[in-house]
């Protein structure tokens, strides 16, 4: 793994985001190498390899915090994950927090249960919301999809041990991929320590080419729904419908039509 050091000249970006108005990028890339991350298009103006063998890192992050009071909604982290592997190492999210003013709306979203580390900081924030992706990839689907983030057990300890501390959670499931994703059953796993849901089925053009053409080779009939208007919108209505049968709080649900 590539890591690169760098001193940013802002931390805090403005954003088109559902829900939130500025980003906290402190990593640039991921660890986790997820082959459908929608956030490789960062590539093209970072000559540092393939998506996946490189980090960098905003070492001065902590500093730019520090002081720097904004109003509205902050989200973390849109082009990586905060607590990818080599934090635990570099502890970078974690001095952020501590420098961070405990007015700021916070949310966070991750694949990792490394954020339970930081449950003494979430405690001192008036408003804040952490997120776990959740997924249910295993076996070959996860070795294929997702090789290097955390397991979904893993996952699942991460939501529960925050609903136990009283700290506000919700399960961003996703990508929904047909065939791959069982949704039903991740509501039934994790509904009863969860605090509400976000839903988002896999958007194949922001994927990107080379993984549609993964999802094509690997997994025919997925491919063959997320690609045909018809089968797609069938399978949408039924997504709908298992959702709205579970009687769970739903904060929204992403969907990307095909073309």
């Amino acid at each position: 793994m590539k890591i690169i050091k760098k001193d940013a000249k802002s931390i805090f970006t403005k954003t088109r985001l559902p829900g939130a108005d500025f980003v906290i990028n402190q990593y640039v890339g991921c660890e986790h190498d997820c082959k459908y991350c929608y956030a490789k298009f960062i590539s093209r103006w970072k000559d540092y390899g393939e998506w996946g063998t490189w980090v960098e890192v905003k070492k001065n992050a902590p500093d730019l915090v520090k002081g720097n009071y904004v109003k509205g909604e902050v989200f973390m982290s849109s082009i990586s994950d905060a607590y990818q592997p080599i934090e635990k190492e570099l502890k970078l999210t974690r001095r952020i927090l501590e420098n961070l003013d405990k007015r700021t709306r916070l949310s966070i979203l991750t694949k990792s249960d490394l954020i339970l580390r930081d449950m003494d900081l979430f405690k001192k924030f008036k408003e804040i919301s952490i997120g776990l992706t959740i997924n249910g990839f295993e076996g070959r689907v996860k070795k294929i999809l997702e090789p290097n983030s955390p397991i979904h057990e893993q996952r699942l300890n991460a939501l529960e041990t925050l609903n136990k501390n009283r700290i506000d959670n919700y399960a961003f499931v996703s990508p929904i991929i047909p065939d791959l994703t069982d949704v039903k059953k991740i509501i039934k796993e994790i509904k009863g320590f969860t605090d509400y849901f976000w839903f988002e089925v896999l958007n194949l053009r922001g994927a990107g080419e080379k993984f549609s053409n993964l999802l094509k080779k690997d997994f025919p009939n997925s491919y063959s729904i997320m690609t045909d208007k018809r089968k797609f919108i069938a399978f949408v209505g039924e997504l709908k419908e298992i959702i709205k049968s579970e009687e769970i709080k739903t904060a929204g649900i992403e969907i990307h039509f095909p073309a």
